[in-house]
């Protein structure tokens, strides 16, 4: 891994975990800053689903421009989890939704105001093939939501997910360090934001902690408070992401025919970036960073520097 002098060389980030100095590799997991993003699957969203919300647009789903407008301030991601993974992406906040009168019962998609083209088991596929080529890059997969999903469907997924993923599963009781992962063979954490207490290879749900703004300066003064409250010895996730008014508030927005939420958050990210930068120096260090958009601009790279910072401290 490139020390500080080397800063800026590094042109790819596809295997980051991996070329780590050695005494960061023996750290836990909560104390690495690690790269997310939110709402990952947008990039998918189907213009023909149903809207799934917000409540007060649900009686628009039968106008196709109605959904056309939904889709353009629901859309946060522009690339592929494949390509999220090679740019160095390594947690996924994955909202989970049943389609109303889907002819097969267990069948789930991804879902931000639209449900998704692609089903929930191929990305998991697609997700499984990518860490069996890179063994030592932890993934953190995040589950939420659950929009429409009875409990047998529940059941379902998670014997889907275990056989799937099988002895890649970092367990609740193991050594949380890349190197003890990297020794048993392990780098996938599932969390699911749904009573799963039982199986012992899913872990519940990580706090996710964001500024509910479309403000970049009140998203970063809540952040701030966050981070200095932060609970010790557990993972959190700090999300720059800018959040739509959940009342009628959101139409100021999804009118502005000549925008959307990409043009939105494209202003407002180098400012939460250079917020970001800033946060080496501080005494609190982010744990996973969600982002928008996180593949452009140099979003990875500056989450992943602050490992390389708290490396030069020590």
């Amino acid at each position: 891994m490139s020390t500080s002098a080397d800063k800026g060389k590094r042109t790819s980030y596809c295997d980051w975990m991996a070329q780590l100095p050695p005494d960061l590799q023996n750290k836990p997991f909560y104390e690495l800053a690690i790269p997310g993003s939110h709402d990952s699957m947008t990039y998918d969203l189907d213009i023909n689903s149903p809207i799934v919300e917000p409540d007060t647009l649900k009686r628009f789903s039968k106008i196709c421009c109605a959904r056309r407008i939904l889709r353009r301030w629901a859309v946060t991601q522009e690339e592929t989890i494949a390509v999220q993974l090679d740019a160095g992406v390594r947690y996924f906040d994955l909202r989970v939704a049943r389609k109303p009168h889907d002819s097969d019962p267990t069948r789930l998609y991804f879902y931000h105001g639209l449900c998704t083209r692609t089903d929930v088991e191929t990305i998991l596929k697609v997700i499984n093939e990518w860490a069996e080529r890179h063994p030592k890059e932890l993934l953190i997969l995040a589950l939420s939501h659950f929009k429409g999903v009875p409990e047998k469907v529940h059941t379902h997924l998670i014997k889907f997910i275990k056989n799937l993923f099988a002895s890649k599963l970092i367990r609740r009781n193991d050594t949380h360090t890349l190197k003890a992962c990297w020794n048993n063979g392990r780098n996938v954490i599932i969390s699911y934001d749904y009573p799963a207490n039982q199986h012992i290879e899913i872990w519940r749900r990580i706090p996710y902690y964001y500024g509910k703004s479309m403000d970049p300066a009140k998203v970063e003064s809540k952040l701030q408070m966050a981070l200095e409250k932060r609970p010790p010895h557990s993972f959190f996730v700090c999300g720059l992401n800018l959040t739509l008014p959940e009342d009628s508030g959101i139409l100021r927005y999804i009118l502005r025919l000549c925008d959307n939420l990409v043009n939105v958050i494209q202003r407002s990210l180098p400012r939460l970036l250079l917020w970001l930068k800033q946060q080496a120096a501080a005494k609190t260090h982010p744990n996973i960073v969600a982002s928008d958009l996180v593949t452009r601009d140099d979003f990875v790279s500056t989450v992943v520097e602050l490992n390389i910072s708290k490396h030069v401290e020590v």
